[in-house]
Parts: C-alpha cells; structure tokens; sequence
C-alpha cells in the first residue's frame, strides 16, 4: 500500500500545476495585487477597520460621476487582491489619470457608507499601469 501513497503525492503536485495554468486571469491579477500590497508596506483592505487611518494600494477596477446630496463626486473602486473599496473624491467631476486600470496608492480615512469601505478625498499617489517589475 506504500506505493498508493506514493501515487498520491505527485497527482497532488499535477494537480496544484494545473490549477494554476487554468486559473482566471483575474485569480492570478488577484494574487499579484495581494503581493504587490505586501511588498510596499500597505495595509490590505481586508484588514483595515472602521475609523483606522491606512495607507492602501490597488488597481482601479471603475470610475464613475456619482453626485452625492447634489455636489459632483468621482468614485472609483480600489482593489488590492483582497478586497475593494470605495474611493471618493467630493466636488471633483474627473481627474486627470483616474481610469479604470490604472494602479493608485492612497491614504486616509475608512468609512462605511452602504455596507462598504469608503475613502474620501484620500491623498493619493498614481502609479504606472504596467507591471513595475517588467
């Protein structure tokens, strides 16, 4: 029976190399963001709590003009692998180099507003789109 359990050990590692090959692109941006927020010394989304001033990283999955109590507001959600949030900027109806897809460092605040994570009016720092390490 020695050699079932020999069996098993390399079909664990097959399997491990083909669910990485068949993972979703957006697993794998998943975990390179996770990384990425690890690697500058930002606190993960997950992790950041009510009223807790952090500094968070992530890519800019969308941006939209959503006005709030009748002011113009720019809200883009922020994801870092291991959540999102809410990024608002009160009385902005754009800003030059918030698109969706482009890599942000921001600092503030957390709020909750509808059950999410929100910062408003963060400092912010923009990064290239691109990988960093390429």
């Amino acid at each position: 029976m020695s050699g079932d359990n020999s069996g098993t050990q390399p079909q664990g590692r097959l399997r491990r190399m083909l669910s990485r090959l068949t993972s979703s692109s957006e697993e794998l941006q998943a975990e390179e963001l996770r990384r990425d927020t690890a690697e500058s010394g930002c606190t993960p989304i997950a992790s950041c709590g009510d009223r807790e001033v952090v500094t968070v990283a992530g890519t800019l999955r969308t941006v939209t003009l959503r006005p709030r109590a009748g002011v113009p507001a720019l809200e883009a959600e922020l994801f870092d692998g291991s959540d999102a949030l809410d990024v608002v900027w009160l009385g902005r109806r754009a800003i030059v180099g918030i698109v969706p897809g482009r890599r942000l460092v921001a600092s503030g605040r957390i709020s909750y507003a509808r059950g999410r994570r929100v910062l408003f009016n963060p400092r912010y720092e923009l990064r290239p789109a691109g990988h960093g390490s390429e």
